[in-house]
Protein backbone atom coordinates (compact mmCIF):
# COMPACT_ATOMS: atom_id res chain seq x y z
CA UNK A 1 0.00 0.00 0.00
CA UNK A 2 3.18 2.11 0.90
CA UNK A 3 4.73 2.26 -2.95
CA UNK A 4 1.35 3.11 -4.23
CA UNK A 5 -0.24 5.66 -2.05
CA UNK A 6 -0.03 7.84 0.59
CA UNK A 7 -1.13 5.92 3.42
CA UNK A 8 -2.86 8.75 5.86
CA UNK A 9 -3.43 6.06 8.71
CA UNK A 10 -4.38 2.52 8.92
CA UNK A 11 -5.30 0.13 11.57
CA UNK A 12 -7.60 -2.89 12.24
CA UNK A 13 -10.88 -2.64 11.37
CA UNK A 14 -12.97 -2.58 14.95
CA UNK A 15 -14.81 -6.24 15.51
CA UNK A 16 -15.82 -8.21 18.03
CA UNK A 17 -14.40 -11.73 18.46
CA UNK A 18 -15.73 -14.11 16.13
CA UNK A 19 -16.10 -16.77 18.45
CA UNK A 20 -18.89 -14.43 20.15
CA UNK A 21 -20.33 -13.49 17.40
CA UNK A 22 -21.86 -15.92 15.50
CA UNK A 23 -20.02 -15.80 12.41
CA UNK A 24 -17.28 -18.49 10.57
CA UNK A 25 -13.54 -17.86 11.45
CA UNK A 26 -12.67 -14.40 10.03
CA UNK A 27 -9.28 -13.19 8.15
CA UNK A 28 -7.33 -10.37 8.84
CA UNK A 29 -9.07 -7.24 8.65
CA UNK A 30 -7.48 -4.09 7.94
CA UNK A 31 -8.34 -0.83 6.38
CA UNK A 32 -6.20 1.94 5.21
CA UNK A 33 -7.27 5.54 4.74
CA UNK A 34 -5.14 6.91 1.63
CA UNK A 35 -4.61 9.51 -0.76
CA UNK A 36 -3.41 9.04 -4.26
CA UNK A 37 0.08 10.72 -4.41
CA UNK A 38 0.63 14.25 -6.31
CA UNK A 39 3.12 12.72 -8.72
CA UNK A 40 0.68 9.99 -9.55
CA UNK A 41 -1.90 12.80 -10.17
CA UNK A 42 0.42 14.72 -12.23
CA UNK A 43 2.10 11.73 -14.75
CA UNK A 44 -1.27 10.37 -15.33
CA UNK A 45 -2.78 14.18 -16.42
CA UNK A 46 0.37 14.75 -18.49
CA UNK A 47 0.08 11.58 -20.33
CA UNK A 48 -3.68 12.24 -21.10
CA UNK A 49 -3.65 15.53 -22.11
CA UNK A 50 -0.17 14.64 -24.12
CA UNK A 51 1.64 17.71 -21.98
CA UNK A 52 4.66 15.41 -22.10
CA UNK A 53 6.59 18.46 -23.89
CA UNK A 54 5.34 21.04 -21.47
CA UNK A 55 7.45 19.71 -18.71
CA UNK A 56 10.96 18.66 -20.07
CA UNK A 57 12.18 18.78 -23.60
CA UNK A 58 15.47 16.64 -25.31
CA UNK A 59 18.12 18.80 -25.91
CA UNK A 60 19.04 18.65 -30.06
CA UNK A 61 22.59 19.05 -29.01
CA UNK A 62 23.53 16.77 -26.35
CA UNK A 63 20.48 14.41 -25.73
CA UNK A 64 20.44 16.06 -21.96
CA UNK A 65 17.18 16.61 -21.03
CA UNK A 66 16.21 19.92 -19.61
CA UNK A 67 13.66 21.44 -17.23
CA UNK A 68 11.64 24.02 -18.96
CA UNK A 69 10.21 26.85 -16.99
CA UNK A 70 7.40 28.00 -19.34
CA UNK A 71 4.58 29.38 -17.11
CA UNK A 72 1.36 28.24 -20.14
CA UNK A 73 2.53 24.97 -20.18
CA UNK A 74 2.82 24.75 -15.82
CA UNK A 75 -0.49 26.11 -15.90
CA UNK A 76 -2.23 23.77 -18.59
CA UNK A 77 -0.46 21.08 -16.43
CA UNK A 78 -2.16 22.41 -12.92
CA UNK A 79 -5.41 22.95 -15.04
CA UNK A 80 -5.26 19.44 -16.43
CA UNK A 81 -4.76 18.07 -13.03
CA UNK A 82 -7.38 20.32 -11.19
CA UNK A 83 -10.08 19.34 -13.66
CA UNK A 84 -9.82 15.35 -13.91
CA UNK A 85 -8.90 15.00 -9.95
CA UNK A 86 -11.70 12.74 -9.59
CA UNK A 87 -11.43 10.80 -12.35
CA UNK A 88 -7.77 10.09 -12.32
CA UNK A 89 -7.86 9.40 -8.48
CA UNK A 90 -11.08 6.44 -9.13
CA UNK A 91 -9.16 5.34 -11.99
CA UNK A 92 -6.05 5.07 -10.24
CA UNK A 93 -7.90 3.70 -6.73
CA UNK A 94 -9.62 0.90 -9.64
CA UNK A 95 -6.10 -0.02 -10.90
CA UNK A 96 -4.58 -0.59 -7.73
CA UNK A 97 -7.97 -3.21 -6.27
CA UNK A 98 -7.90 -5.04 -9.34
CA UNK A 99 -4.07 -5.87 -9.57
CA UNK A 100 -4.38 -6.15 -5.11
CA UNK A 101 -7.46 -8.90 -5.97
CA UNK A 102 -5.52 -10.51 -8.88
CA UNK A 103 -1.85 -10.35 -7.92
CA UNK A 104 -1.50 -11.31 -3.74
CA UNK A 105 -2.92 -14.64 -3.23
CA UNK A 106 -5.48 -14.54 -0.39
CA UNK A 107 -5.52 -10.86 -0.30
CA UNK A 108 -8.60 -8.93 -1.47
CA UNK A 109 -10.24 -5.39 -0.93
CA UNK A 110 -13.65 -5.45 -0.63
CA UNK A 111 -14.46 -1.43 0.28
CA UNK A 112 -12.96 1.02 -1.51
CA UNK A 113 -15.00 4.16 -0.99
CA UNK A 114 -14.91 7.67 -0.09
CA UNK A 115 -16.99 8.29 3.06
CA UNK A 116 -18.55 4.76 3.00
CA UNK A 117 -17.82 1.68 4.10
CA UNK A 118 -19.05 -2.18 3.45
CA UNK A 119 -18.93 -4.56 6.14
CA UNK A 120 -19.39 -8.39 5.08
CA UNK A 121 -19.14 -12.19 5.90
CA UNK A 122 -20.01 -15.70 6.38
CA UNK A 123 -22.56 -15.57 8.95
CA UNK A 124 -26.23 -14.59 9.23
CA UNK A 125 -26.67 -10.66 8.82
CA UNK A 126 -27.48 -9.75 12.29
CA UNK A 127 -24.12 -11.67 13.27
CA UNK A 128 -22.01 -9.86 10.28
CA UNK A 129 -23.66 -6.58 11.56
CA UNK A 130 -22.81 -7.17 15.58
CA UNK A 131 -19.77 -8.12 14.65
CA UNK A 132 -18.45 -5.39 12.76
CA UNK A 133 -19.74 -3.14 15.83
CA UNK A 134 -22.43 -1.14 13.35
CA UNK A 135 -24.66 0.32 16.06
CA UNK A 136 -21.48 2.85 16.52
CA UNK A 137 -22.09 4.11 12.99
CA UNK A 138 -24.24 6.52 11.43
CA UNK A 139 -25.24 6.60 8.22
CA UNK A 140 -28.18 7.73 5.79
CA UNK A 141 -28.63 5.23 3.21
CA UNK A 142 -28.08 1.58 4.09
CA UNK A 143 -28.14 -1.89 1.73
CA UNK A 144 -27.68 -5.17 3.57
CA UNK A 145 -28.66 -8.98 2.24
CA UNK A 146 -28.96 -12.41 3.70
CA UNK A 147 -28.45 -14.66 0.88
CA UNK A 148 -27.33 -18.70 1.14
CA UNK A 149 -24.83 -19.35 -1.93
CA UNK A 150 -25.93 -22.37 -3.96
CA UNK A 151 -23.48 -22.18 -7.28
CA UNK A 152 -19.96 -21.23 -5.53
CA UNK A 153 -18.24 -21.83 -1.59
CA UNK A 154 -19.79 -19.54 1.15
CA UNK A 155 -16.72 -17.16 1.66
CA UNK A 156 -15.76 -13.85 3.01
CA UNK A 157 -14.95 -12.27 -0.30
CA UNK A 158 -17.90 -13.42 -1.97
CA UNK A 159 -20.34 -12.35 0.44
CA UNK A 160 -22.44 -9.42 -0.69
CA UNK A 161 -22.56 -6.10 -0.80
CA UNK A 162 -19.99 -6.24 -3.87
CA UNK A 163 -18.22 -2.86 -4.44
CA UNK A 164 -15.69 -0.95 -6.14
CA UNK A 165 -15.17 2.88 -5.20
CA UNK A 166 -18.45 4.38 -3.92
CA UNK A 167 -20.75 1.92 -5.70
CA UNK A 168 -21.90 -1.25 -4.05
CA UNK A 169 -24.57 -3.72 -5.36
CA UNK A 170 -26.64 -6.57 -3.30
CA UNK A 171 -28.24 -8.99 -5.37
CA UNK A 172 -30.71 -11.81 -5.64
CA UNK A 173 -30.79 -14.64 -8.65
CA UNK A 174 -28.55 -15.53 -10.94
CA UNK A 175 -27.00 -14.00 -13.45
CA UNK A 176 -26.80 -16.47 -16.56
CA UNK A 177 -24.79 -14.54 -18.72
CA UNK A 178 -21.74 -13.85 -16.49
CA UNK A 179 -19.22 -15.23 -19.02
CA UNK A 180 -20.13 -13.07 -21.40
CA UNK A 181 -20.08 -9.86 -19.12
CA UNK A 182 -17.16 -11.22 -17.44
CA UNK A 183 -15.47 -11.15 -20.85
CA UNK A 184 -16.21 -7.23 -21.95
CA UNK A 185 -15.12 -6.17 -18.78
CA UNK A 186 -12.06 -8.11 -18.79
CA UNK A 187 -11.59 -6.21 -22.11
CA UNK A 188 -12.04 -2.91 -19.93
CA UNK A 189 -9.83 -3.64 -17.07
CA UNK A 190 -11.94 -5.18 -14.57
CA UNK A 191 -10.84 -8.94 -13.24
CA UNK A 192 -13.43 -10.91 -11.57
CA UNK A 193 -12.05 -13.03 -8.86
CA UNK A 194 -14.45 -13.29 -6.34
CA UNK A 195 -16.34 -16.27 -7.90
CA UNK A 196 -19.76 -15.16 -7.93
CA UNK A 197 -21.59 -13.18 -10.62
CA UNK A 198 -22.92 -10.58 -8.70
CA UNK A 199 -19.37 -8.86 -9.05
CA UNK A 200 -19.91 -8.03 -12.99
CA UNK A 201 -22.91 -5.59 -12.08
CA UNK A 202 -20.89 -3.91 -9.45
CA UNK A 203 -18.08 -3.50 -12.21
CA UNK A 204 -20.37 -3.25 -15.37
CA UNK A 205 -21.96 -0.32 -13.25
CA UNK A 206 -18.66 1.29 -12.95
CA UNK A 207 -18.06 1.45 -16.69
CA UNK A 208 -20.65 2.52 -17.80
CA UNK A 209 -22.19 5.60 -15.19
CA UNK A 210 -18.68 6.51 -13.77
CA UNK A 211 -16.25 6.42 -17.18
CA UNK A 212 -18.99 6.45 -19.88
CA UNK A 213 -21.25 8.86 -18.02
CA UNK A 214 -24.67 7.32 -18.67
CA UNK A 215 -27.18 8.32 -16.70
CA UNK A 216 -28.49 5.68 -14.33
CA UNK A 217 -31.91 5.46 -15.98
CA UNK A 218 -29.65 4.23 -19.39
CA UNK A 219 -27.47 2.21 -17.46
CA UNK A 220 -30.68 0.65 -16.22
CA UNK A 221 -31.72 -0.32 -20.27
CA UNK A 222 -28.49 -1.18 -20.47
CA UNK A 223 -28.68 -4.20 -18.00
CA UNK A 224 -32.16 -4.87 -18.67
CA UNK A 225 -33.11 -3.87 -21.53
CA UNK A 226 -36.31 -4.39 -23.86
CA UNK A 227 -37.26 -7.27 -25.84
CA UNK A 228 -36.57 -6.64 -29.58
CA UNK A 229 -40.10 -7.07 -30.05
CA UNK A 230 -41.17 -4.41 -27.66
CA UNK A 231 -38.17 -2.05 -29.03
CA UNK A 232 -39.86 -2.24 -32.98
CA UNK A 233 -42.99 -0.80 -31.42
CA UNK A 234 -41.57 2.14 -29.87
CA UNK A 235 -41.32 6.16 -31.23
CA UNK A 236 -39.08 7.06 -33.31
CA UNK A 237 -36.87 8.91 -30.42
CA UNK A 238 -37.12 5.91 -27.92
CA UNK A 239 -36.42 3.29 -30.54
CA UNK A 240 -33.32 4.73 -32.08
CA UNK A 241 -31.78 5.12 -28.23
CA UNK A 242 -33.04 1.74 -27.15
CA UNK A 243 -31.29 0.28 -30.48
CA UNK A 244 -27.95 2.46 -30.26
CA UNK A 245 -27.93 0.62 -26.52
CA UNK A 246 -28.17 -2.85 -27.58
CA UNK A 247 -25.92 -2.66 -30.50
CA UNK A 248 -23.15 -0.76 -28.26
CA UNK A 249 -23.67 -2.92 -25.13
CA UNK A 250 -24.41 -6.48 -25.84
CA UNK A 251 -22.62 -7.92 -23.90
CA UNK A 252 -23.20 -6.30 -20.91
CA UNK A 253 -27.10 -7.55 -20.77
CA UNK A 254 -27.62 -9.53 -17.51
CA UNK A 255 -29.62 -12.60 -18.46
CA UNK A 256 -31.37 -14.26 -16.28
CA UNK A 257 -33.67 -13.91 -13.09
CA UNK A 258 -32.47 -11.28 -10.70
CA UNK A 259 -33.14 -8.08 -8.48
CA UNK A 260 -30.56 -5.82 -7.79
CA UNK A 261 -29.88 -2.40 -5.74
CA UNK A 262 -27.44 -0.67 -6.21
CA UNK A 263 -26.27 2.69 -3.68
CA UNK A 264 -23.32 4.73 -4.43
CA UNK A 265 -23.29 8.36 -1.95
CA UNK A 266 -26.59 10.06 -2.07
CA UNK A 267 -28.49 7.31 -4.71
CA UNK A 268 -30.20 4.49 -4.30
CA UNK A 269 -31.27 2.62 -7.62
CA UNK A 270 -33.66 -0.87 -8.08
CA UNK A 271 -33.45 -2.62 -10.42
CA UNK A 272 -35.30 -6.43 -11.49
CA UNK A 273 -34.78 -8.57 -14.73
CA UNK A 274 -37.17 -7.54 -17.74
CA UNK A 275 -39.77 -10.61 -17.57
CA UNK A 276 -40.14 -10.00 -13.75
CA UNK A 277 -38.92 -13.66 -12.49
CA UNK A 278 -37.22 -11.64 -9.04
CA UNK A 279 -39.34 -9.41 -6.89
CA UNK A 280 -38.62 -5.78 -5.87
CA UNK A 281 -40.73 -3.72 -3.69
CA UNK A 282 -40.53 -0.45 -2.69
CA UNK A 283 -41.93 1.84 -0.27
CA UNK A 284 -42.06 5.18 0.90
CA UNK A 285 -42.52 6.67 4.65
CA UNK A 286 -42.09 10.66 4.49
CA UNK A 287 -38.81 11.46 2.87
CA UNK A 288 -37.77 8.13 3.48
CA UNK A 289 -37.04 5.44 0.68
CA UNK A 290 -37.39 1.77 1.17
CA UNK A 291 -36.41 -1.05 -1.41
CA UNK A 292 -36.51 -4.71 -0.65
CA UNK A 293 -36.97 -8.12 -2.40
CA UNK A 294 -40.07 -8.41 -0.39
CA UNK A 295 -42.58 -6.22 1.67
CA UNK A 296 -42.49 -8.19 5.22
CA UNK A 297 -38.85 -6.99 5.58
CA UNK A 298 -40.13 -3.44 4.92
CA UNK A 299 -42.86 -3.40 7.35
CA UNK A 300 -40.43 -4.55 10.09
CA UNK A 301 -38.74 -1.78 9.68
CA UNK A 302 -41.26 0.48 8.54
CA UNK A 303 -44.89 -0.76 9.75
CA UNK A 304 -46.72 2.68 8.74
CA UNK A 305 -46.15 3.15 5.31
CA UNK A 306 -47.27 6.05 3.08
CA UNK A 307 -46.83 3.98 0.14
CA UNK A 308 -45.69 0.66 -0.83
CA UNK A 309 -45.62 -0.61 -4.55
CA UNK A 310 -44.01 -3.63 -6.94
CA UNK A 311 -41.53 -2.32 -9.25
CA UNK A 312 -41.71 -2.99 -12.73
CA UNK A 313 -39.34 -5.42 -14.56
CA UNK A 314 -36.69 -3.47 -16.93
CA UNK A 315 -38.01 -0.17 -14.78
CA UNK A 316 -35.14 1.40 -12.76
CA UNK A 317 -36.35 3.09 -9.58
CA UNK A 318 -34.11 5.83 -8.35
CA UNK A 319 -33.97 7.81 -5.36
CA UNK A 320 -31.73 10.55 -4.54
CA UNK A 321 -30.39 12.18 -1.36
CA UNK A 322 -32.94 15.84 -1.47
CA UNK A 323 -33.47 15.28 -4.46
CA UNK A 324 -36.83 13.11 -6.10
CA UNK A 325 -37.59 9.57 -6.45
CA UNK A 326 -37.96 8.77 -10.39
CA UNK A 327 -39.51 5.36 -11.34
CA UNK A 328 -39.39 3.65 -15.38
CA UNK A 329 -37.55 5.78 -18.04
CA UNK A 330 -39.15 8.99 -16.87
CA UNK A 331 -36.17 11.20 -18.10
CA UNK A 332 -36.05 10.63 -21.43
CA UNK A 333 -37.63 13.28 -23.60
CA UNK A 334 -36.44 12.87 -27.37
CA UNK A 335 -33.02 13.48 -27.33
CA UNK A 336 -32.36 15.29 -24.02
CA UNK A 337 -32.97 14.17 -20.37
CA UNK A 338 -34.39 15.17 -17.31
CA UNK A 339 -35.80 14.56 -13.99
CA UNK A 340 -39.42 15.21 -13.47
CA UNK A 341 -41.26 16.56 -10.66
CA UNK A 342 -42.06 13.55 -7.77
CA UNK A 343 -41.57 12.85 -4.17
CA UNK A 344 -38.49 14.29 -2.34
CA UNK A 345 -36.62 11.83 -0.37
CA UNK A 346 -34.30 13.01 2.30
CA UNK A 347 -32.70 9.31 2.63
CA UNK A 348 -33.07 5.99 1.58
CA UNK A 349 -32.61 2.47 3.00
CA UNK A 350 -32.16 -0.90 1.49
CA UNK A 351 -32.13 -4.63 2.11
Amino acid sequence: MRTTFDVVHNEEIPHRDPANSGVAPAPILWRYFVRVPKNVLKEISISRRGLDGGIKKESPRDGIRDDIDDIDDIGRIKEAIEDNREDIEDDYVVKQVMTINTGIADAYVFSSGKNMGVFKGVGYPEDIGNFFCLEEYNGYLWTAHGRFPTNTQAWWGGAHPFSLLDWTVVHNGEISSYGTNRAFLEMHGYYCCMHTDTEVIAYAVDLLARRHHLPMDIVAKVLAPPLWVSIDRMPEPERRLHTALRLTYPALLMNGPFTIIIARQGEMIGLRDRIQLRPLVAGIKDDMLYLSSEEAPIRVVCPDLDETWTVKGGEPIIGRLGGRVITGFEGFRGDSYEELPSTAVRGASGR
